[in-house]
């Protein structure tokens, strides 16, 4: 009795929380769900980031549903990326059976079913508002790190950009980026040397082949107009709750370069266009990023390097992310560390090596005098999990095994009639998904072809002589050098 008694006075205390916060569960002790006795996570440092972890059919996307659909509840928008395309439901109330009615009596909470506001969207074809941006958003920096280039690649990229802010060409499309680097070694040849110097026909080869492989993977459906507005990822409805916004990802699991192309450029307008509100009392935003190996086991260290740079730094905007993937070692360890939250659902031990994975996993977790933690991450049943936070003074609180609540939203997706409900009604259709293909580089470099004969009579050297600036000056006072090297990545790299 003593031993229980230390537990249930060491719960409390330590998920003790005087702000605003989120029960997710009852602890256990000796694999007994102890009523009352809650863990709770104090909205005050959602923003530190966290993972939710566990071996396939263990309720980590249960999990995922209860946080993102009792931030909403706390009017706190979320954004959820959906691999698997099993999140849609929780548009639609849930439905209270026996095992609901009996697992919050455990708990000793209630069991409210209902839906809650959800915006969905599409990087592709898919049904849902298209999420777009423009090639020269991502300026040359961000573009020559996603698509792996060297040093001498880059200059040439940065050259591009350039020169289309010289020439008042508008850089929306692959397209566009594609025709201005066939131009610099072809029918611009003579222009770009006098401006910027010779540029190499094989590196810009070899750009166009990295192009071309983007594409290939659907980066020519995501580049383009009209560009999304961060700001209406962070919509409160007229109850007052958070929307909730699901990406859905379904048909670019096999697609991991648009994936990570897509996180890196999406985090970094967030950092860029969100003001700094140092230590909040709430998140601005909470995101959710499923099957997160996809963002890692293809990136390359650059992009790691920045992705790590971009999980440091976002907090301080109020911006919560939380990493969603079977195993902790999915994660790279320079990421895993910086994250404060941990869900941590059961994991399998089939092999020597799957044994070793959980001892190693076990250690991302506080020592418990009531858990040997390798032991109970075998023995979590389906709806439990072991989980730590951050208290409201940034500590880590007790490790709970606990008995997760059930969401109030339905377990299972939307039909498609109910999908196309959904999305008619969606405020933001009209604004995004017309497609918009308006004049730009492709379109005005074709036409200065055809004119050649007469645009060089015309030219001379007039329009070079005028300027009477280096080449490399010019390039490094340009407006484009300083979007590349001071812009979103690089300001977050030198705080």
């Amino acid at each position: 009795m003593a031993r229980r008694d230390d537990f249930i006075t060491q719960i409390n205390q330590g998920y003790q929380m005087k702000g605003e916060s989120i029960v997710l569960g009852a602890a256990m002790l000796d694999g007994e769900p102890i009523k009352e006795a809650f863990v709770k996570i104090p909205l005050k440092t959602i923003n530190r980031h966290g993972l939710i972890a566990g071996a396939t059919g263990t309720g980590k996307t249960k999990s995922l549903q209860v946080f993102a659909e009792n931030l909403s509840d706390n009017g706190i928008p979320v954004l959820l990326m959906d691999v698997k395309g099993d999140l849609s439901g929780i548009a639609k109330p849930g439905t209270e059976n026996e095992h609901i009615t009996k697992r919050h009596a455990q708990i000793g909470l209630s069991y409210e079913p209902k839906g809650f506001p959800v915006e969905i969207l599409s990087l592709s074809e898919q049904k849902g508002v298209r999420l777009r941006a423009t090639v020269s958003e991502f300026g040359p920096t961000l573009l020559s790190r996603i698509l792996d280039l060297t040093d001498v690649q880059t200059g040439i990229v940065a050259i591009v950009f350039q020169y289309c802010d010289d020439e008042k060409l508008p850089l929306l499309d692959l397209d566009d980026f594609k025709k201005v680097l066939q131009y610099a070694t072809n029918d611009g040849k003579e222009e770009f040397e006098e401006k910027y110097g010779r540029i190499s026909t094989a590196s810009t080869g070899s750009i166009l082949r990295k192009i071309v492989e983007l594409e290939q993977q659907g980066g020519d459906l995501f580049f383009g107009e009209k560009s999304f507005e961060v700001n209406d990822l962070v919509r409160i409805d007229e109850k007052g709750r958070g929307v909730i916004s699901i990406l859905r990802l379904t048909d670019i699991q096999d697609q991991p370069k648009l994936f990570s192309t897509f996180m890196l450029q999406l985090l970094a307008e967030i950092y860029n266009s969100i003001p700094e509100i140092g230590d909040a009392e709430r998140p601005e935003l909470v995101i959710f990023i499923d099957e997160a190996h996809l963002v890692f086991e293809n990136a390359t260290k650059t992009l790691l390097d920045q992705i790590e740079s971009i999980i440091k730094l976002i907090r301080s905007k109020g911006i919560g992310i939380y990493f969603v993937t079977q195993n902790p070692k999915d994660i790279p360890s320079d990421v895993l560390s910086q994250l404060g939250i941990k869900i941590q659902h059961a994991l399998r031990a089939f092999t020597a090596n799957d044994r070793k994975g959980i001892k190693l996993a076990a250690q991302n977790y506080p020592i418990s005098d009531f858990y040997e933690v390798d032991q109970e991450l075998t023995r979590l049943g389906t709806g439990e999990a072991l989980v730590t936070v951050l208290n409201e003074k940034g500590m880590p609180t007790p490790l709970a095994r606990t008995l997760l609540r059930a969401p109030m939203s339905r377990m299972d997706v939307l039909t498609d009639k109910e999908l196309d409900g959904l999305v008619s009604s969606s405020k933001l259709v009209s604004k995004y998904n017309e497609a918009i293909n308006r004049e730009s580089a492709y379109e005005i470099l074709n036409k200065k072809i055809a004119n050649t004969p007469t645009e060089k009579s015309s030219r001379g050297k007039t329009k070079n002589s005028k300027s009477g600036m280096d080449p490399l000056i010019k390039v490094v006072t340009s407006a484009t050098f300083v979007r590349g090297v001071f812009g979103i990545l690089n300001k977050m790299m030198k705080k």
